[in-house]
């Protein structure tokens, strides 16, 4: 029987750890329970997280903050709170690392329903079913299985989900994708129509592979989606 899961909830609201807690424990969860940035980042390093809930206004350090250290260090997934609801936090929260946010107020349902499905998305491949998953262009080498992104023979930083989503274009070149498709299927859980997501998502991976090689492009197609072509 495996052991359950350990999840780090880290907010100075204690109603909503409560909240949060009693609703994972609910599904088989462990919880820990923090009310700062910086006792996070200490339970954090004491090992045995599994997932990282964040809430962004947090004393002592943010959230922004203790998700920005954790990623030097871990690819242990996170997700972010925010009570803004503005698309510039939810942007950063992705830019910087996490696997997913949730604006406040928010069902216990919904965040442990993420929970879920961040850590199916993010949990490592049996070893039996364990197979590559690379796809090259000229120029380009899209490496999910090491996460790695190779331009012109050299290896370049990438955060996870730019190279997930680039990897899910590239793996059906010239076949358009629609935003909601793409938040489906890269993302794995219905982000109730936040295309600006996949968006800010293609314009970064775009300052990095544009002009590589004029054989193949990250294109729009305007008012549908976009598409990994290969000429």
């Amino acid at each position: 029987m495996k052991n359950p899961q350990t999840i780090l909830i880290a907010d100075d609201d204690a109603n909503i750890c409560e909240l949060v807690r009693l609703y994972l424990e609910k599904e088989g969860f462990e919880t820990v329970i923090c009310f700062n940035g910086e006792k996070a980042m200490e339970l954090f390093r004491g090992g045995n997280i599994d997932l990282a809930i964040l809430d962004i206004m947090m004393p002592k350090m943010d959230g922004v903050s203790v998700c920005r250290e954790i990623r030097k260090e871990s690819k242990m997934p996170i997700i972010m709170l925010t009570a803004k609801g503005e698309t510039f936090d939810k942007v950063l929260c992705l830019e910087l690392g996490a696997d997913d946010y949730v604006v406040k107020p928010f069902e216990g349902k919904e965040l442990a329903a993420r929970v879920k499905a961040v850590l199916r998305r993010t949990a490592p491949p049996e070893k039996e079913q364990e197979e590559e998953k690379i796809v090259s262009y000229d120029d380009i080498t899209v490496n999910l299985t090491n996460y790695e992104l190779i331009l012109c023979g050299k290896s370049l930083d990438i955060p996870p989900k730019e190279l997930e989503l680039l990897y899910y274009l590239a793996s059906h070149p010239n076949r358009v994708f629609t935003r909601e498709q793409l938040l489906e299927d890269v993302w794995g859980f219905d982000y109730y129509g936040d295309s600006r997501t996949v968006d800010v998502h293609v314009k970064r991976i775009r300052e990095k592979i544009e002009g590589i090689n004029d054989k193949w492009q990250l294109k729009t197609v305007w008012s549908v989606g976009y598409k990994f072509e290969v000429k």
